[in-house]
Parts: structure tokens; C-alpha cells; sequence
């Protein structure tokens, strides 16, 4: 079962200041990748999509204009009450923390993008996510699951920068610690200090086969970037997964 001390991420992804920080998401890119996996995947206009971690719905939204049926679930109810506005007959968001169990066999693709993942510090709870993706599915089911590349960013950490936004001074620190990548954000506003940091587990090849497996998945496909290009370890942005349910 999830933790009931309030972690990192309940904070942080609540809060006005993240939504700051990352005021520059891009949609293009965003668009890209949902029109190259939708070319790749060829749903039918009455299948039902899942999108797990959905922030303030960008994708989800951008697959309901396509004309599918769309659900969010995301852990922050900041994000969600701004996923709302978009609401329609067949968009929907709710909070919703991604290890508890949603609909049974009920959705035919489920999407988990954008490094929405790896927050936990137990690995089980990272298993009982992805078991929790498997079981929402109906068989046969597909599961698409876009991580960072932890090797190539591990190689090229940027240790210190300071981002200027809404004249805001963010100072960023990064470090690898004990099996994560760490990032420590410090600012402050109105006169007063304030300190968030996030924290993703480095997840590599092997951790996610293992999830998958336990979980009855089987992978079709393994992309390095949102172009659906081949992945490679060294070189490759993103560690993005397509897998099946058995």
C-alpha cells in the first residue's frame, strides 16, 4: 500500500510554483508524439485510452480532439481542477494515485508519458503501478510507457543553473544519489524562501522488464524518441516502452 506520509511529488507537483517552472511544456512535441504512437498503434475511434500521470492533460486533451475516448488520473489535485476545464462528454480527469486500482479490463491502450514514473523510493511500489496498468487493461491490451534515457542523463548531468521566470530566481542543484537522480529547487518570493526537490529513480532496461513481466506484459517495441526511432543506451533521449498485455 502507498505511504501516507506526504512525499516530495504531493508537494511539489501542488504547488503554483511548479506550474512556473515548467510554463514552457512543449506542446508541439507533446502533438508529435501522440500522432506518431496513434500512426504506430492505429487505434479504432471506440477505444478507450487511459492517460496515467496526465498533469494538467495536455496529452489527453490532444487525443480527445482526435477524436478518442480519453481519461486522466493524476495524483495532484492542482493539476487536475486545471485538466477540468477541457472536460467533456468523453474527457474525463480524476485524482487518482497511480499504485491504487482504477477500472478493472476496462481500457484498450493506457499511456504513461513524459517520465511519469520512478517517483516512488520502495521498488515494490513501482511494481504495483505498472500491476495497477496491467489490470486496467483488457486483454490484449497495450501499454505505452515513456522514461527518460537514466544513462545518457546520468552522463551529462548538469549540476547547477539559474532559470529566470515571472521574476522568479530558480536556483537548480542536481545530484545522483543512492540509485536516483535528484534535483534541488530553491527560490524565493514575496520575501519569503522556498524549497522543493524531486527525485526519480534511475530505472534502466532490466528494472522495467522486470516490471513488466511480473506484471504480464509483453514488450513489441523498444524507441529512443518521440520520432519512434531505434533506442540506443548511450545516445538515445528518451526509454520509451510499448508493451502487450498477455
Amino acid at each position: 500500500m502507498p505511504d501516507k506520509q506526504q512525499k516530495w511529488y504531493q508537494n511539489w507537483f501542488n504547488s503554483p510554483y511548479y506550474h512556473i517552472l515548467y510554463n514552457k511544456r512543449d506542446e508541439r512535441e507533446a502533438e508529435h508524439l501522440m500522432d506518431n504512437l496513434c500512426e504506430y498503434l492505429t487505434p479504432s475511434a471506440t477505444e478507450r485510452m487511459l492517460d496515467v500521470g496526465c498533469g494538467k492533460g495536455r496529452h489527453a486533451i490532444y487525443l480527445n480532439k482526435k477524436g478518442y475516448d480519453v481519461t486522466g488520473i493524476d495524483l495532484s489535485e492542482e493539476n487536475i481542477k486545471l485538466a477540468n476545464i477541457h472536460e467533456n462528454g468523453k474527457l474525463h480527469f480524476y485524482v487518482h494515485d497511480m499504485r491504487n486500482l482504477f477500472f478493472i479490463n476496462y481500457f484498450d491502450i493506457v499511456f504513461n508519458l513524459f517520465t511519469s514514473f520512478g517517483f516512488f523510493e520502495k521498488d515494490r511500489d513501482h511494481q504495483h503501478a505498472v500491476n495497477m496498468f496491467s489490470r486496467s487493461l483488457k486483454k490484449g491490451g497495450v501499454l505505452v510507457l515513456d522514461f527518460m534515457n537514466a544513462e545518457k542523463l546520468k552522463n551529462n548531468l548538469v549540476l547547477r543553473e539559474v532559470q529566470h521566470i515571472e521574476n522568479i530566481e530558480f536556483h537548480i542543484q542536481r545530484k545522483i544519489e543512492n540509485g536516483a537522480i535528484i534535483k534541488k529547487i530553491d527560490f524565493e518570493d514575496k520575501g519569503r524562501h522556498f524549497a522543493f526537490k524531486e527525485e526519480v529513480r534511475a530505472l534502466r532496461v532490466d528494472d522495467f522488464k522486470r516490471y513488466f513481466e511480473k506484471a504480464g506484459f509483453e514488450i513489441e517495441a523498444t524507441f529512443g524518441d518521440y520520432d519512434l526511432g531505434p533506442f540506443k543506451p548511450e545516445v538515445s533521449d528518451r526509454l520509451l516502452f510499448v508493451c502487450r498485455k498477455k
